[in-house]
């Protein structure tokens, strides 16, 4: 096995068990550093713990959309987080829109989640960091609205799904998207794999999201990222050293982590 980078994880959300196992066999599976996304005020402050104490945990602050709107108190200390913390984190993410959270609430007003997610482009934009969206088919197009709007350049669109026009529009962007460990079973995804240039691409995942196919049993692991590696590779045709090499550079360039 070759190294890889879990370019999106929620690890403050396993178990703490679960997490001390997670980082005691990373080293034995080849994940250098995991991406570690947060949800909310709370969530941001146990993951800048997790990585004060361990350097390969890759801090990121942001608001989860599939959630209730924050109140202006804690709009204004997720905000204040991440002015705080700006020299210590990666990215600020997760955030964006909340898709799933619309079909399940079709009356849900959206505009105040595209007024908050706004103010997160603005604050990558002025402190120069990358942002990780959640921005998944009908949303995506309006998050490439504003993300064109302020010209925020580093971008990465974690477990993306939509159209190819949509699609398209992001290639040319330069924008990234991260690859799940779905993608050993889920058609679109593999459509989106042999569509989407590797050189723009990562892989994470997103755990402790649980998968199905042949990972269905198993509790979700930086780990399982050599899987979907494999598959990329099946599925571009090409060497899966290859295939190693060019997501982990693009993991650590994106991120700007160094060497």
């Amino acid at each position: 096995m070759f190294p890889i980078i879990d370019a999106h994880i929620h690890l403050d959300l396993y178990a703490r068990s679960e997490r001390l196992k997670i980082l005691a066999e990373l080293e034995q599976v080849k994940v250098e550093a995991l991406i570690c996304v947060s949800n909310d005020v709370h969530s941001a402050e146990k993951v800048m713990k997790l990585a004060r104490r361990d350097a390969r945990v890759k801090p990121a602050i942001g608001f989860h959309p599939e959630q209730f709107l924050p109140t202006s108190t804690e709009l204004e200390m997720i905000l204040s987080q991440i002015e705080q913390y700006q020299h210590e984190i990666v990215a600020i993410g997760e955030v964006g829109l909340p898709f799933y959270k619309r079909q399940k609430e079709p009356n849900l007003d959206y505009e105040p989640y595209v007024e908050l997610l706004e103010q997160f482009i603005k604050q990558a934009a002025r402190l120069d960091k990358p942002i990780v969206l959640h921005a998944v088919y009908d949303d995506a197009p309006i998050v490439c609205d504003l993300l064109e709007k302020h010209n925020l350049k580093d971008v990465h669109f974690h477990w993306f799904k939509g159209d190819q026009h949509t699609i398209d529009r992001m290639i040319d962007n330069g924008y990234f998207i991260s690859i799940t460990p779905d993608c050993l079973y889920e058609e679109e995804i593999q459509t989106l794999v042999t569509s989407y240039p590797l050189n723009q691409m990562m892989v994470e995942t997103d755990g402790p999201w649980p998968f199905e196919g042949p990972v269905s049993k198993e509790k979700t692991h930086p780990k399982m990222i050599h899987q979907s590696i494999a598959k990329i590779a099946e599925l571009k045709q090409l060497p899966i050293s290859e295939v190693y090499q060019q997501l982990y550079n693009n993991t650590k360039t994106f991120y700007r982590l160094e060497n």
